[in-house]
């Protein structure tokens, strides 16, 4: 019979009555005991993976709540779970292995270091669970927080890595980030990255300046699309090739960007083109240009307006009309009467300066689709109607010499 119920001793007497020496019945019994802590932990993490993480499971399936469910996507409640082996082995080491300091140090720090980590994943988890219940509210559209998750994350993991070096190197954890502070300029050229993104993140959130589904336009990056993905480094625009760039989170900040956000709310876009006038076809009004003039839709108001000077031409005299400012005044009644031009936003046709290449006239005002495709299809149908109109006000649309205007001129020196 053994004299002890303590299972030290009893190993140890155990391995005396086998007729073993001292150092034998001191090696073997640590051997022994340090296996026994190996098994305990082996069947604590069965223990677990059958009995909590199923319990877990089952308990959060059978609630009604979807919220506890993002939980277990991101395997919270199994990494909860995990910690409970190594708080066995840490507290059952001291008891096993009390008379063993060199073992007991050694399987200590290990299991302090275990439920670290795992409680350092356990947090991770539970952040990124709230991350998926916020993105599961209305709030959520538009609004990422991803990169502050991701701060969030990465304060997590500095932290536990903090500790764990205490943990090895038995030092506190104030002297651990004492020694830190010696290291600065090396911590901020590590994480240049990673601070730059955090700064830019909290710029773009707290300005305003972009939101998931917002279409931008980088023109030094050649990126014109929509926004997919933000996090705390990158930012991931799908462009309307169906092409993914990535830029930086902080080129937003340090380079200029384009937010068309502001056109889309609105509900109008900005047609602004132009067309060239040869300047030689611009003349005064003639009684001939007026008589089409007058049996054009849509100018009855210009006529009343222009009646004097109107009257003057019609008697044959010089006025101040001319074939390019009655053609101007038809383009913006003809634009205030379209079904697809805002008349509420401003709407003009108007004289840029001249050039070798003709007289620039600018066509300017609002579709009130701002759709891309059929934003386009309207643009092109009004730009197409004021090429056509031109010349019905004597006017002639400007080009450069083509192959068969030379090959004309040719012919007719020939």
């Amino acid at each position: 019979m053994f004299r002890s119920l303590d299972p030290v001793m009893t190993v140890r007497e155990f391995l005396a009555s086998l007729g073993m020496s001292a150092p034998a019945v001191s090696w073997v019994s640590t051997v022994i005991l340090v296996l026994a802590v190996i098994l305990l932990a082996w069947l604590s993490k069965i223990f677990t993976r059958l009995i909590l993480e199923r319990f877990f499971t089952v308990l959060v399936k059978r609630s009604r709540s979807v919220y506890d469910d993002k939980f277990l996507e991101t395997r919270m409640f199994r990494r909860l779970a995990m910690i409970v082996p190594g708080v066995i082995v840490y507290y059952l080491s001291s008891w096993l292995l009390r008379e063993n300091p060199g073992w007991l140090i050694f399987i200590h720090k290990t299991a302090a270091v275990y439920i670290v980590v795992y409680s350092t994943l356990t947090l991770a988890s539970f952040i990124e669970g709230w991350h998926r219940v916020y993105l599961m509210q209305p709030i959520s559209s538009g609004r990422s927080i991803k990169p502050y998750v991701q701060v969030a994350k990465v304060l997590l993991g500095f932290t536990g890595i903090l500790i764990i070096i205490s943990i090895i190197f038995r030092i506190s954890l104030n002297s651990v980030i004492t020694g830190l502070g010696v290291a600065t300029a090396v911590l901020a050229v590590v994480f240049k990255d990673t601070l730059l993104g955090l700064v830019a993140s909290v710029q773009l959130a707290s300005n305003n300046m972009v939101k998931l589904g917002d279409w931008i336009t980088i023109p030094g990056r050649n990126i014109d699309g929509t926004v997919i993905d933000m996090t705390l480094y990158t930012v991931k625009v799908e462009n309307f090739d169906k092409t993914i760039n990535t830029v930086p989170t902080y080129a937003l900040i340090s380079e200029s960007f384009q937010n068309w956000k502001g056109m889309e709310d609105s509900g109008v876009r900005r047609i602004k083109r132009e067309i060239r006038i040869d300047a030689r076809s611009v003349t005064f009004l003639t009684p001939d240009l007026l008589d089409v003039v007058a049996r054009r839709p849509l100018m009855d108001k210009w006529l009343r307006d222009n009646n004097q000077e109107i009257e003057a031409v019609r008697k044959g005299e010089v006025t101040s009309l001319t074939n390019l400012g009655v053609f101007r005044a038809y383009i913006v009644a003809y634009l205030l009467n379209h079904r697809d031009i805002d008349p509420k936003m401003p709407v003009m046709v108007r004289d840029m300066p001249p050039a070798g290449s003709g007289i620039p006239v600018e066509v300017y005002c609002f579709s009130r689709i701002n759709s891309w495709v059929p934003f386009e299809g309207v643009q092109s149908l009004v730009m197409e109607y004021v090429y056509a109109v031109a010349g019905q006000f004597g006017l002639k649309l400007f080009q450069s010499p083509s192959g068969s205007d030379i090959e004309g001129l040719k012919r007719n020196i020939n």
